[in-house]
């Protein structure tokens, strides 16, 4: 088992990927493509992946489902790649899906927002707290939609439960992050969490936030490395070029409709043929007209 404060360190560094979920024509989870994509990703030199996160489609899993994600992941990906497993929605509810996952095998957890009610702050601390004393592998909070906290009761939460080892930002509010990442200090890990996190990533590592999750990584691996890379070293033409090249018109799609940020990741993967099947309900996918569009994007990278 990896300690949390090994986790910690694992995810201090390096890019980390959110493998989209397979599914038929039918909208059933397809392990055997699932598992090709995996030992296809898993080379390319990501840190850690997170299964049935938020790209992975979490939010429209059955519990069945989340086990057969969550056990292929870990049983692929094992000796290669740390797994992380998404889980969310109520407390107790998010307490039974991480407890699978810490069954199953998961190295820890990525604690995403609950599930549709507004909370105050004191609630969604308490949420963490009660998740993370369920568990003895790592979690990481994502702060993202109606599930923020700031860094007062986030160290709160911090001094109370030492497997909380992680800091995933999806809302982007510069203030809110420099407080968190200066009281909190290297007591977690910090990740950029925005959509499309690349267009965000020179910022964030002004910020202190060095290590972001990738979504692309899912259909162009070779390139998001680069980004990546290039990024570490402060290579800002390489930055500038991709940004240019592909990034913002790749926005300029994703942008089209709600939900897209998931829909475009797995109309990238069938275009470079590692076909991942629908989206499921209520999520769309995207129109012919789109995925040409896209197609264009990905054909100007080259081969990945």
């Amino acid at each position: 088992m990896t300690t949390p404060q090994e986790l910690k360190q694992i995810i201090s560094e390096g890019l980390l990927s959110f493998p989209i979920t397979d599914f038929d024509a039918q909208g059933n989870f397809r392990p055997d493509t699932y598992i090709e994509r995996l030992e296809w990703l898993a080379p390319y030199g990501a840190s850690a992946l997170f299964a049935a996160g938020g790209t992975g489609e979490f939010f429209s899993l059955t519990q069945q489902d989340y086990s057969n994600v969550i056990r292929t992941a870990v049983e692929t990906c094992r000796g290669k790649v740390p797994i992380l497993a998404g889980a969310g929605g109520a407390t107790r509810v998010a307490i039974e899906y991480a407890k699978e996952a810490e069954r199953l095998g998961a190295h820890g957890v990525l604690l995403m927002p609950h599930y549709l009610t507004e909370a105050s702050e004191e609630g969604i601390a308490n949420h963490i707290e009660e998740v993370c004393k369920a568990l003895k592998i790592g979690v990481i909070v994502y702060n993202r939609a109606n599930s923020r906290i700031g860094a007062d009761l986030l160290e709160r939460v911090v001094d109370r439960c030492p497997n909380l080892i992680g800091f995933k930002d999806g809302v982007g509010e510069i203030e809110a992050m420099v407080r968190v990442r200066r009281k909190l200090g290297d007591r977690l890990a910090y990740l950029g969490g925005l959509p499309t996190a690349e267009v965000y990533a020179a910022a964030y590592k002004a910020l202190g936030v060095p290590v972001y999750s990738s979504a692309v990584f899912n259909f162009i691996p070779k390139t998001a490395m680069e980004f990546y890379r290039a990024i570490a070293a402060d290579d800002h033409a390489t930055v500038g070029r991709l940004i240019d090249d592909f990034f913002l018109p790749y926005l300029d799609i994703r942008n089209r409709k709600q939900g897209y940020a998931v829909s475009i990741v797995k109309a990238g993967a069938k275009l470079v043929g590692h076909d991942a099947g629908p989206v499921r309900a209520p999520l769309t996918d995207l129109t012919e007209d789109e995925m040409a569009r896209l197609d264009a994007l990905i054909r100007k990278l080259g081969p990945q």
